[in-house]
């Protein structure tokens, strides 16, 4: 009632209408309190009266009264009550039969009341009576405050002399949300460091005892920087805590099987991840760098661990091997097949026509050939690779040089049935033997050299493919070897020219032109071979060798002798040497 006639007085801040409107919540709050309280039953009664308790008392702070400075120190003491309270509550925190207490100072930033405050807390009696303790028990732990600058440093003075610790501000910012008004930030700003502190590990012990140690430090520097310092190896962890270590970082840790990469312009604490190389691993957790497998073994797929590489050699258990062997095995047949037609057939025009040895020399070189494919399959030895590149180059080698000397032989046979040609002599084997031990000659010499300067030997290519060991023969001699190859395709090229320009001669049976096309076959599938050869890894580069192989040798034994053998059995009437002898 005082207020409410006092509302009227003058002044720009006439506080009675403030205490007018807030008398007028508190009456009603509790008008309205006590029919509720009679109509309630319980525990409701119980509630009724304590909301009557709070909404009262909220009600006499004046709603729109300007902020001081310290009013929102209520803010503080919710959490630091709050965190009190949980310490006493755990019996793992704190010795058994002492409890934490708190006392709570306002000094409105006046230095006067700050250390009247200060010493307050220094002895045990109610008066300010430096070391004097009488009465009840008060053993301060530490001394929480918010002065200006200034005054922290003096109050730090005052307080290590009874060696109470003193928390600043800047290790106590903290963020409070009040989310019964729908949020907002409550917390308050970093202050200025005002003395050098230490951080300290607390540790309770199994015998209830406490154990500190110093692990770190904060220190003002001389520009005005704050160094701060840790020494993790200082930090000592319970091993019933479950408590884990600060995590100190502005980015996911990477995972295994990753590193870190610095970030320009970025703290160290803030990196990306980038996966580990090939052939490297990262086996724990934010990794500085990533270590490289032994040569014998390669990452898994997540480059967490190293595993041992896998041996790789074309195998006869290996399904390509299977296909390739059973090709060779396939054909060799079928040149004995022929062999044998042919045999049987020995008198027959046919057969006797173009040299009859050279035929037969020419069928067991191809047997050969397909034969030799097999030196090429499975794990390489010393004598495999000593025999299998020199004896395919000199096998190679007579075949084709017998298919020159047929080649020559027909040349010869047309240009022999002119009148007065001198080529007459040449007529016979001699000229045949002399073509084909001569070739077949310079490539064994060649061979010959290979083997003797640097011949093949067992190897292991380690990384053409990712976790495989490719076992193969090394070359040895890589300049011999595209010798021996290109003495080869030079024999070829000679033979495929040769028939090319006799494929017009007379006759009805006129071979030069089986061996132009045996040859544009041969020729066609070696130069494939180079760069298909050059491109591919591991025992795919063997199967490349062999499948080349068996193609050109095919190729040979299908154009010269499969249209034989048809007239041979499907058509014996052509097989006369009147036919033979019509000319088209």
């Amino acid at each position: 009632m005082v207020a409410f006639l006092a509302r009227k007085l003058p002044g720009a801040f006439n506080e009675a209408k403030l205490i007018t409107f807030s008398m007028l919540v508190f009456c009603s709050v509790w008008v309205s309190f006590v029919p509720t309280y009679l109509s309630t039953k319980g525990k409701y009664t119980v509630a009724v009266q304590v909301f009557s308790i709070l909404a009262s008392s909220a009600g006499l702070e004046p709603p729109f009264a300007k902020r001081r400075r310290g009013v929102g120190m209520k803010w503080h003491l919710l959490p630091f009550s709050l965190a009190i309270r949980e310490i006493n509550q755990d019996p793992g925190l704190l010795p058994n039969n002492i409890t934490l207490g708190y006392t709570v100072y306002e000094n409105i930033v006046h230095p006067r009341i700050t250390f009247d405050a200060v010493l307050d807390l220094v002895p045990s009696a109610q008066e300010t009576i430096p070391n004097y303790k009488c009465g009840r028990e008060n053993n301060p732990v530490a001394v929480l405050e918010a002065s200006e600058s200034d005054i922290s440093i003096d109050v730090s003075t005052l307080l290590s002399t009874y060696k109470i610790p003193q928390l600043h501000p800047f290790l106590r910012h903290f963020q409070f949300s009040n989310t019964s008004t729908g949020g907002g930030d409550l917390g308050e700003n970093t202050g200025d460091l005002a003395a050098d502190l230490d951080i300290v590990n607390v540790m309770v012990l199994p015998n209830r005892s406490i154990l500190s140690v110093k692990v770190g430090s904060i220190e003002r520097q001389a520009s005005g920087e704050i160094k701060f310092t840790i020494h993790e190896e200082a930090i000592v962890w319970s091993r019933w805590s479950k408590q884990m270590p600060p995590y100190s970082s502005c980015t996911q840790s990477c995972l295994p099987g990753h590193l870190k990469v610095a970030l320009e312009g970025k703290p160290v604490c803030c990196y990306a991840c980038a996966p580990c190389g090939e052939g490297t691993i990262s086996t724990q957790e934010d990794a500085d760098h990533c270590t490289k497998c032994p040569e014998d073994q390669h990452p898994n797929m997540d480059h967490t661990r190293c595993i041992p590489k896998d041996i790789s050699f074309l195998s006869y258990e290996d399904p390509l091997g299977i296909v390739l062997v059973f090709l060779a095995l396939a054909l060799s047949l079928l040149t004995l097949l022929i062999l044998g037609i042919f045999l049987k057939y020995i008198d027959t025009p046919i057969v006797k026509a173009n040299n009859r040895d050279l035929t037969y020399v020419l069928l067991v070189s191809l047997l050969f050939s397909f034969l030799s494919s097999l030196l090429f399959i499975g794990q390489p030895r010393r004598v495999t690779c000593l025999l299998r590149q020199t004896a395919f180059s000199t096998i190679f080698s007579v075949a084709v040089s017998s298919v020159l000397a047929k080649t020559i032989t027909v040349v010869v046979a047309f240009m022999a049935t002119k009148p007065g040609n001198r080529m007459r002599k040449w007529l016979g084997k001699s000229l045949a033997n002399a073509v084909v031990v001569l070739c077949s000659s310079v490539q064994m010499g060649l061979c010959a050299v290979w083997l003797g300067i640097s011949p093949p030997f067992p190897d292991s290519d380690w990384h053409s493919l990712q976790g495989q060991i490719t076992l193969q023969c090394n070359e040895g001699s890589v300049a011999m070897f595209y010798s021996a190859l290109g003495y080869m395709g030079f024999l070829a090229a000679v033979s495929f020219m040769v028939a090319f320009l006799a494929r017009k001669l007379p006759g009805a049976f006129n071979e030069a032109k089986l061996i132009t096309f045996s040859m544009l076959v041969f020729c066609s599938v070696w130069v494939s071979f180079v760069p298909t050869y050059l491109s591919t890894k591991g025992k795919y580069t063997v199967a490349v060798q062999v499948f080349s192989i068996l193609a050109s040798s095919a190729g040979l034994l299908g154009c010269l002798f499969i249209p034989k053998c048809y007239i041979i059995i499907a058509r014996p009437v052509l097989n006369t040497k009147d036919h033979l002898m019509i000319k088209k």
